[in-house]
């Protein structure tokens, strides 16, 4: 990358990072307890009561940082699925990854496992639903985009009727956190610092990739006369992918269309420099998602709604034009 390319994308990530800073400072400030930005200031300096400094570093800021780790995760492995597919309606769950993720973390709780056995869990089974879905739609032929499409909603529509076969078969105790960490919950992240790390970590990684990752949005054929080794990258971004989709699913559950609406409107505004959009998708997708937290438990105080309902009044309307869009 030039010093003039890597100068140009600094501005927009600058505006979108303070904009993160805001969403973030906006969260830990509201709530069914409103705090001053000076009582926040306060308790990072080791003052203030002890009801802000619980509310602060007990309860707020980690949901905070764990909305923002999760909303970055399920953006980038969008827009890799949709830089894979060349489609701009792909998204982890609406794929299926999401779905077969959740399965696999279920299937280490109902086990009575815990910890990394369930984030192995559910790696297993996002990498596995990726498997399925490009094995079915690719048959005796070549795939097409649409046909991957489709039949990844079939087979989100599987992982659906599977979920639902193991809720039934569930402990009645332990249904309704069950139910509630499957519309996407984080009244219980308290460890924010995993997805953030791996959160971080991709994004180092892919960065290096991003002219790699320009040319095959182009498509495969193009992308190897133009010297890209397409087969390793292919299998990079499903990991990277299945990666990223298994640690927001364990830690906030199912949480849909983060992936589908952030990096396209980013496209819109930025246009397709994969540099750019990576790094663009982690700061807006954890802007949105902080967002959608903070009104997911403000809106009916003291009750809390799964920020999953609020995700998918704003994606539903947005699939469905994109969907429009598309004919």
């Amino acid at each position: 990358m030039t010093p003039g390319a890597r100068r140009s994308l600094w501005p927009p990530l600058a505006v979108l990072a303070l904009l993160g800073l805001a969403a973030l400072l906006l969260s830990v400030t509201v709530g069914s307890v409103a705090l001053s930005l000076g009582d926040v200031w306060a308790v990072m300096l080791g003052e203030g009561s002890p009801l802000a400094r619980t509310l602060v570093l007990d309860l707020r800021v980690p949901r905070s940082l764990s909305a923002f780790a999760v909303g970055g995760l399920l953006a980038v492995a969008g827009a890799l699925m949709q830089v894979l597919l060349r489609n701009p309606l792909a998204d982890p769950y609406v794929l299926g990854l999401s779905g077969g993720a959740a399965v696999g973390a279920l299937a280490a709780m109902l086990a009575g496992l815990g910890g990394a056995v369930i984030t192995g869990s559910a790696f297993a089974g996002a990498f596995f639903s990726t498997l399925l879905v490009f094995g079915l739609a690719h048959g005796t032929g070549s795939w097409t985009p649409s046909r991957l499409l489709l039949t990844g909603v079939v087979v989100a529509a599987g992982w659906g009727a599977v979920i639902t076969l193991m809720l039934a078969i569930s402990p009645a105790e332990r249904l309704p956190g069950m139910l509630y960490w499957l519309m996407g919950d984080l009244s219980y992240s308290r460890t924010p610092w995993p997805p953030l790390a791996l959160l971080l970590l991709i994004c180092l990684l892919l960065m290096p990739l991003g002219r790699s990752l320009n040319v095959m949005a182009r498509g495969p054929l193009q992308a190897a006369a133009l010297g890209v080794n397409v087969r390793p990258l292919e299998w990079a971004i499903h990991l990277a992918a299945s990666a990223l989709t298994a640690m927001a699913v364990t830690t906030a559950g199912s949480i849909g269309f983060v992936g589908l609406v952030v990096p396209h409107m980013l496209r819109l505004v930025l246009g397709n420099d994969q540099r750019l959009i990576l790094p663009a998708c982690a700061l807006a997708g954890g802007t949105l998602l902080v967002l959608a937290d903070t009104l997911a438990r403000t809106l009916i105080a003291p009750e809390q709604l799964p920020v999953g309902v609020i995700t998918a009044l704003l994606g539903v309307p947005t699939f469905l034009y994109l969907l429009y869009r598309s004919r």
